[in-house]
């Protein structure tokens, strides 16, 4: 893999040229900055800038106004290569808070290995109403903690489309591990998201069997990338499965 390459094209594609992740949800093009505004309980934040020294500051404070004019807080999704070099400073100096790192990683879907299958006893269920929305915000729940109530609400938004797709890991009948993908239409990446296993289950390699469904749907589907946003527990297990680190990725979040 070409990573410069693959990169710039990541930033084209999914971020300078993103799209709504939901119905309802719009993306605008202001200033050098693409932002989202999310439906009714939705995401908002930012996916992308183009500024430098001269501009930043600015900027930064132009989104705090429009986003606290909506009556709520944001995310800037920053990453390692976004310019100003120091913009993370400016961010929290602004008022933001980061969130824990993690590393971008990216695979395209012809040098994947896709034979995982869960371990025995485990079905996955494809999530297609209310009842498997909230096996998976009640396995994300477990699995983070915090409360899932925006997760609800926007997969259940998601779901009215055909962007998105979710499945569930059950064991019997008790949801131990859930998962989404993003599939947004014109684009080349797959965005996997969400991938999670309650405490007691991980380990027997359910996330791995998750990954490689979600990528075969990707494939089938006709996409030629797949993108993680992988934590330190997920890098290792998407790196046997062939994905590649090309960036870092920090969420900051802003709160009234």
């Amino acid at each position: 893999m070409d990573h410069v390459a693959v990169l710039a094209l990541f930033d084209r594609d999914m971020r300078e040229s993103a799209r709504p992740d939901a119905p309802g949800a719009r993306v605008e093009r202001v200033d050098k900055v693409v932002r989202q505004v999310g439906a009714d309980k939705g995401w908002n934040g930012v996916l992308w800038s183009d500024l430098d020294e001269t501009n930043a500051d600015a900027a930064i404070a132009a989104q705090v106004r429009f986003f606290s004019g909506l009556g709520g807080g944001f995310e800037w999704k920053l990453y390692g290569h976004d310019r100003p070099e120091d913009l993370g400073q400016r961010l929290r100096a602004a008022g933001f808070t980061a969130q824990p790192e993690e590393t971008l990683m990216i695979a395209e879907l012809g040098d994947l290995t896709l034979d995982a299958e869960p371990p025995e006893g485990v079905r996955l269920l494809p999530v297609t109403d209310r009842a498997g929305v909230d096996l998976v915000a009640d396995v994300h729940e477990q699995a983070f903690g915090g409360d899932s109530t925006r997760l609800r609400h926007q997969l259940l938004a998601q779901l009215t489309g055909d962007t998105v797709v979710a499945v569930v890991a059950l064991a019997g009948d008790v949801p131990v591990s859930a998962a989404r993908m993003e599939l947004p239409p014109g684009a080349r990446f797959a965005g996997l998201w969400g991938g999670g296993t309650v405490e007691a289950w991980r380990g027997r390699g359910i996330y791995r069997a998750l990954v490689a469904h979600r990528a075969r749907v990707a494939a089938d589907r006709g996409y030629r990338y797949v993108q993680v946003d992988a934590s330190s527990q997920s890098r290792p297990v998407l790196a046997r499965l062939g994905f590649q680190p090309l960036t870092t990725t920090t969420p900051y979040f802003y709160e009234e």
